[in-house]
């Protein structure tokens, strides 16, 4: 009796264990590192690492365009693919966007006759030329189906020269007050949140979200059910463009100029934000709430970092261990789920 007793307190016992949210054992992780600075910012600085709140507020602002961004590199991912040019595209639609977002009293203006634009017109040039350049990924990945890594990577390279060549390399100034606002206080985080909340609906209680987790779990699967599955990754790779294209826009506001190497490096960061949130390389698993924490985690580092004085190389050490040791443990769960 007491035998069956134990056998089914074990049996709830692992039912409450898997009733428990993913993103749980990610956020224990979060509050941990965030702990260890503490404790480190204390022993080594003399101070406290959690209780300044503008240093709380300048992580959640420094995170919010990686965290567009991851948006839609997770949704991707997902898929089984990856997106390597979100950054290239960051960079080039703030081009696109700074262009048409200058004063009419900047004295340099790139479109004289263009300046003073309503703020809609550049930020809806800068989403379309992002959307622009998903599509393009897209439709290269699922008509030529060559592999995703060669599509984007491509697509990386043909972003950045495409900004450089826009301006002849020059930087785009004097922007508007209208389209400068739009990265001004917390309206980046704004913006990422209402990003966020949108596609974690999308993906958790629409078709799209159960046709996108359908072909990451089995493509073949998924074709067979009805899906169209070369349709899907094209929308799934220009909705992807479209987030990096308003990175993009909220970076070119931030900084209130336009350069054309800005975002680099933003794509790793989006997939390591992506990869710790606790989506898998293999597609089929993944949320945008693990994302969300994810791209906190990169921020809680990184500030923790400088908070100490380490050496910047040091940090992208770190950074690349904790990106490998991440998609160590994905392998290891999807083995696990497979045994």
């Amino acid at each position: 009796m007491s035998t069956n007793s134990a056998a089914q307190a074990q049996g709830s016992a692992q039912k409450s264990a898997r009733r428990l949210p993913p993103e749980l054992s990610i956020f224990l992780v979060l509050v941990g590192i965030a702990l260890v600075y503490e404790i480190l910012g204390w022993i080594f600085v003399g101070q406290s690492f959690l209780m300044n709140t503008q240093r709380l507020t300048i992580i959640i602002l420094q995170v919010s365009v990686i965290g567009i961004i991851a948006v839609g590199v997770t949704q991707v991912i997902i898929t089984g693919g990856i997106d390597l040019s979100s950054g290239s595209v960051v960079g080039m639609t703030a081009m696109f966007s700074a262009s048409l977002a200058q004063a009419s009293t900047w004295p340099r203006a790139l479109y004289p006759s263009l300046t003073d634009m309503p703020v809609i017109v550049p930020v809806a040039l800068g989403i379309g030329v992002g959307l622009l350049a998903g599509f393009v990924n897209g439709q290269l990945i699922a008509k030529t189906k060559i592999p995703p890594f060669i599509a984007t990577l491509g697509m990386m390279v043909s972003a950045r020269g495409i900004s450089k060549w826009y301006t002849k390399g020059q930087p785009v100034s004097g922007l508007s007050d209208q389209f400068s606002f739009i990265g001004t206080g917390i309206w980046p985080v704004v913006i990422f949140l209402v990003v966020a909340v949108i596609f974690h609906i999308a993906l958790r209680y629409t078709r799209y979200g159960k046709f996108t987790y359908a072909i990451g779990a089995n493509v073949q699967a998924a074709r067979v059910s009805g899906i169209n599955v070369e349709s899907h990754l094209v929308k799934v790779y220009a909705i992807a463009g479209a987030l990096a294209g308003l990175a993009g826009v909220v970076t070119a506001a931030r900084a209130q100029t336009a350069q054309a190497g800005m975002g680099v490096m933003y794509e790793l960061d989006a997939i390591a934000a992506t990869v710790i949130g606790g989506t898998s390389l293999a597609g089929g698993v993944g949320r945008i709430t693990g994302t969300v924490i994810g791209t906190v985690i990169l921020g809680v580092m990184t500030s923790g970092f400088t908070f100490l004085r380490v050496d910047a190389f040091y940090q992208e050490i770190v950074k690349g261990v904790i990106i490998v040791a991440a998609v160590v443990v994905d392998v290891y769960r999807q083995k696990k789920r497979k045994t």
